[in-house]
Parts: C-alpha cells; structure tokens; sequence
C-alpha cells in the first residue's frame, strides 16, 4: 500500500482555513467544517469506550461504527458525494433490536453514569446527536444527507441501548433520575 499521508503539516489551516477533498477551500467555522468536527468527535468517544469495552457485541459494532463514521468523514469532505447508504442504517438497526431484546422495559429515566464506559457511551451519544442536529441543518432533505441523517439517529438509540446492555452485563446499577434528588422535587422549593 502506497504512503497515503506524507506531510502532516502543511500549513494551509494557518488563516483560518481548511480544505475539502475536492479541494475546496472553506472557513474553519464553515457548517460542513463543523459537521466534520462533531463526526470526528464522535469517533473518539466510541474509540474511548472501545477502549473499556470487552469482546463482544457492543465492541464489534462499535467497530463497525468506526469504520462507517470514517468513511462518512471522508465523504463529507466531497460536496455532493453519497454518505452512507440503507445497508448502513439496516445494520446498526438489527445490532440495536438484538441488544434491546435482552433488556428490561424502560420504567425511569436513565442519567449518564454506573460506571466510566456506560457514561463514555452516553457521551458518545450526546455528540452523536450534536452531529445528527449539525448535518440536518447543512443537507437537510437533500439527497446525499438523507440516508447519513437517519444513521446518527439511529446510531445515537444504539448507545443508548448498548449503554444499558453493557450495564446489565457488567451487573452495574442504571444510574435513574429521581425527582426526590432534584431541587424541582424538594419540598423546600420556594417559587
């Protein structure tokens, strides 16, 4: 395989500017730049709960999701290239339905926390809707975004799930939201 990276620092973001894979030239504050940043982010955090996962389901997906946020990256630096296709959402919609068989029915809210991967997981999460939020405001219903828009919807359930599935592997209690533990429950209250 060819050396496809041979200068990592080159210079041309110095003035506040980026290029595309096209090489279009866009601000660093430019919505698309942006959006590359949140799916950027978002691979991380999965990288950060892989990182503390054990071999399993939730790894090998979230592997998976790597690899399929990668390839949305690179797409998204081609203005008008197709992002990601049905078979994507199809796949992250039967890891989900066969990791949410396994649970309980949801009777409380779920906070962020239990142990350091489930909360990693719900960062991974929080970001994965930011990226969500960010690529509906640039593509909207164009074509090429609609397919990538309904993979982080669907993507930000999935660690919902998996964050719950790991719980109840790891024999961890769901951190729940309890209004006796918010001031908006407390008696003393004073409007």
């Amino acid at each position: 395989m060819p050396n496809r990276l041979t200068k990592i620092v080159t210079r041309g973001g110095d003035k506040g500017e980026t290029s595309l894979g096209d090489g279009t030239r866009l601000a660093k504050d430019h919505p698309r730049i942006a959006l590359l940043g949140d799916v950027d982010e978002l691979n991380s955090w999965i990288g950060v709960a892989l990182a503390h996962l054990t071999e399993g389901a939730v790894t090998k997906t979230l592997i998976g999701v790597q690899h399929d946020l990668f390839d949305l990256g690179g797409a998204l630096s081609l203005p008008g290239a197709p992002l990601l296709s049905a078979a994507h959402v199809t796949r992250i919609d039967a890891a989900t339905g066969t990791l949410n068989e396994t649970l309980p029915p949801l009777k409380e809210f779920i906070l962020p926390g239990g142990a350091p991967v489930l909360a990693w997981m719900h960062v991974a999460r929080t970001v994965c809707r930011r990226a969500e939020r960010s690529i509906a405001g640039l593509l909207g219903e164009q074509p090429e975004g609609v397919q990538a828009l309904i993979y982080l919807n669907r993507l930000s359930d999935y660690l919902f799930i998996a964050a719950r599935f790991e719980a109840k592997r790891l024999g961890v209690a769901e951190t729940l939201w309890s209004k006796q533990h918010s001031i908006s429950g407390s008696a003393d209250v004073v409007e």
